[in-house]
């Protein structure tokens, strides 16, 4: 796929990774435009994450080439680093650390000048509205608020790219508006954002381009239109991934109102007597010899008169 603005920021070719027997990513080949959004999606096990991890240097590939803004990631670590940040699936954070602290702590391992960090790292605590808890334990961070504060690390130095994978997975909505204010924004200045995530609405709404992976290959990649060519981007998906048929006769005792998949304890059965009855009609039973007889009820209760008096005294 062309980059509309020149070469790619991102360019991949022959990405390769293979567990034991099995292929997780198998010749994977994108080209992510200079400023877009890039939607990663695919089937749960596709090899997304893995093909994230590779691209940032997270994980070695068995073979192909990865260059972010230029640098070859793998002939270049630690140049490519000072290209993009992470947020990554599994969140290592500094545990014992308050969101200030490691957020600062970041900063310095960046070697960013003191007086900056001081200044991002409050800029983006309040951004991410997190400045009320800048001094609470990251350990008692909630999920949406681990990964606000993993954004926020992973954009402190100022990257010109950034590897989100699922940003908006386990975050309540009003976290999810703030992520996706801070990509906007981050694009609106000139920066890549490369994300992947099930929630297709979202890859809809956010990315100008976007690619399909299934069992580790590359199923399509383009311009967003292109890719969807008038169709929903979940049709497409479904389309190109397939889906196994149920069949008519699978599940089918789980259809609404089939009495027969009912369990034996749940059936539509008269409910019991309330006690025993007496064998010649109305009345109580005959009390079984040595059992003794339940208390008789309690008389209705009133409420006090004004004097204080019960009402039945």
């Amino acid at each position: 796929m062309p980059s509309p603005h020149g070469a790619p920021v991102v360019a991949v070719r022959g990405l390769t990774k293979r567990f034991g027997q099995k292929t997780a990513v198998d010749g994977v080949a994108l080209d992510v435009p200079r400023g877009s959004v890039f939607g990663l999606i695919g089937p749960n096990g596709a090899g997304k994450t893995t093909t994230l991890r590779m691209v940032t240097a997270l994980l070695r590939p068995d073979a192909g080439v990865v260059h972010v803004d230029g640098v070859d990631v793998w002939a270049d670590p630690v140049a490519a680093k000072r290209r993009f940040g992470v947020l990554p699936d599994d969140l290592h954070l500094f545990e014992r650390l308050t969101g200030a602290e490691m957020l600062t702590y970041i900063g310095r391992l960046r070697r960013l000048p003191a007086e900056d960090v001081r200044t991002r790292v409050r800029e983006l605590l309040v951004v991410l509205g997190l400045e009320g808890d800048a001094s609470t334990l990251v350990a008692d961070y909630s999920q949406g608020m681990r990964k606000k504060i993993a954004l926020a690390a992973a954009v402190l130095h100022g990257p010109r790219v950034l590897f989100l994978d699922e940003p908006f997975e386990s975050v309540d909505p009003v976290s999810a508006r703030t992520i996706n204010d801070v990509i906007e924004r981050f694009c609106s200045g000139g920066g890549t954002v490369v994300f992947s995530t099930h929630v297709l609405d979202v890859v809809e709404r956010l990315c100008s381009a976007v690619a399909l992976i299934d069992q580790g290959r590359v199923v399509v990649h383009g311009p967003m239109d292109e890719v969807r060519r008038g169709e929903r981007l979940e049709d497409v998906f479904v389309r190109l991934v397939g889906r196994r048929d149920l069949g008519t006769d699978s599940l089918g005792w789980l259809a609404a109102g089939a009495p027969d998949g009912l369990a034996g304890g749940d059936r539509d059965v008269p409910p019991p007597p309330p006690g025993p009855v007496a064998a010649n009609g109305p009345g109580p039973a005959p009390q079984a010899a040595g059992v003794p007889r339940p208390p008789p009820p309690l008389p209705a209760w009133s409420p006090p008169d004004a004097d204080g008096r019960d009402g039945d005294a």
